[in-house]
């Protein structure tokens, strides 16, 4: 209920903060357009006055009447209106007589272009001023308020002035301004999503630390219940190898006494025996299987009671190479080739070189066995992370993704003949020496055994 309700008052605040600060942008607007309305109205008034000073009564009393389309009048008008409006910001100025014709305008295309002004300019004839927002863009870029293009268009009259005196004369014309606003509205646009942007990094760091909080709170809980559950695992495990063990050392000592025995005395039997003799076979029988089962037992035992190792300076590297010497006969006549690859700075590490030999030993050995038609069996070592890395990687079939978990058990085995304990002793020793081991499917085929052994500095 605590996460639901937390959870539930950051979403609301962050809604409602985003709702405020876009109505907030929106009040900036408003307050753009209207400070930009009265500063169109300033402008129009200092023209107004410019142009019935400095233009109207020059001309009337020079000429008699004022015609635009004479040159001279026109370039007089333009010289006019461009020094009053020079540095402000206007994009446009047009001049309507009062017959809605447009008597002077920056764009000489447009001088002489009637009925353009609309209400707004018969709102400006009756002495009324306004201004109206015109904007070009696509409709998801005006609901944004960043349309390509944004003006403000005001009407308001010209008017004949009075000297000495605050009342305006007669309506002359009209005068219209336009000014582009596009890019205030960008910047205000701009604010808007650095406010939002804002509001949504202190809202997430809030998120993030609520979840720590709760994270860290139920990873408290869920370790303590994993350690409980790791203690028990431990527990039931030292329980079994030690009943295991007691169980291989008392079933050991029985059957190796007469194992012993029996071999002896089947190779005394066939020494004695007439080397024709068809019985030879049975002898053979015998010590042969005699030999299988006191590995079987030696197995038992090397899993059941691991050996500490007896650490002195080893090369990893020497090792394997003395294992693949001792298996060149089986290489060469299975057709089996060994790729190594070691670096040149192998640092030695304080290891049981004995210990080692026969956990690599079994490990090239499963990868020849996975490959009983021939292959490549690559070795490499190499130094980094302060770890020494071996790696052995084979051709064959990989392991079954649903065997996966359970090739580290005991007795468990994919091959017709086996106990089951030799990659359970590779790990006690591999994790007698501090070191850790993992075995993985490659991509292309075969199997991958990673051997990690770490560095003292």
């Amino acid at each position: 209920m605590v996460k639901y309700f937390t959870f539930t008052s950051l979403i609301v605040i962050f809604i409602g903060t985003i709702i405020l600060s876009v109505l907030n942008t929106h009040w900036v607007r408003a307050i753009q357009y209207q400070k930009s309305e009265e500063y169109a109205l300033l402008l129009i008034e200092n023209l107004n006055h410019q142009v019935f000073l400095q233009f109207i009564l020059p001309v009337g009393l020079k000429y008699g009447k004022i015609e635009l389309r004479n040159q001279e009048q026109f370039e007089r008008m333009d010289s006019v209106v461009r020094s009053t409006l020079h540095s402000f910001n206007v994009e446009m100025v047009n001049i309507y007589s009062k017959n809605d014709i447009i008597a002077y305008s920056f764009s000489s295309e447009l001088v002489g272009v009637e009925n353009l002004g609309g209400s707004s300019y018969n709102n400006a004839l009756e002495g009324k001023s306004s201004s109206k927002l015109v904007q070009r863009g696509t409709l998801w870029e005006i609901f944004l308020g960043i349309p390509k293009e944004i003006k403000i268009v005001t009407f308001a009259p010209l008017r004949a002035e009075r000297p000495l005196s605050p009342i305006s004369g007669p309506v002359l014309g009209v005068i219209e301004i336009r000014q582009d606003l596009s890019l205030d509205y960008r910047k205000i646009f701009k604010y808007q999503v650095m406010v939002i942007a804002t509001i949504s990094i202190v809202m997430g760091i809030l998120l993030l630390t609520l979840i720590y909080v709760v994270k860290r709170g139920e990873g408290i809980i869920e370790k303590r219940a994993v350690e409980r559950l790791r203690l028990k695992e431990q527990l039931a495990k030292s329980k079994h190898l030690s009943s295991l063990g007691e169980m291989v050392a008392g079933v050991s000592h029985e059957i190796r006494n007469p194992l012993g025995i029996i071999s002896s005395s089947a190779e005394l039997l066939k020494k004695r025996m007439n080397p024709e003799d068809a019985l030879n076979a049975i002898t053979d029988i015998i010590v042969t299987e005699a030999r299988r089962l006191n590995n079987i037992i030696t197995d038992f035992l090397n899993y059941a009671r691991p050996t500490p190792p007896n650490r002195t300076p080893c090369r990893i590297d020497r090792v394997i190479t003395k294992n693949i010497q001792f298996l060149e006969p089986q290489i060469k006549k299975n057709g089996y080739i060994i790729k190594t690859t070691f670096t040149d700075e192998i640092p030695e590490i304080m290891a049981d070189g004995d210990m080692l030999y026969q956990a690599f030993l079994n490990l090239l050995i499963n990868g020849m066995q996975a490959m009983p038609d021939g292959g490549i069996i690559e070795v490499s070592i190499e130094k980094q992370d302060n770890a020494l890395w071996v790696s052995i990687e084979d051709e064959g079939g990989g392991v079954p993704p649903q065997a996966m978990e359970k090739v580290w058990d005991p007795f468990f085995t994919t091959k017709e003949k086996g106990t089951g304990l030799g990659l359970g002793i590779v790990r006690n020793i591999i994790e007698s020496h501090d070191g850790r081991i993992r075995i993985d499917n490659r991509k292309e085929k075969g199997a991958r055994v990673t051997v990690r052994f770490p560095l003292d500095e």
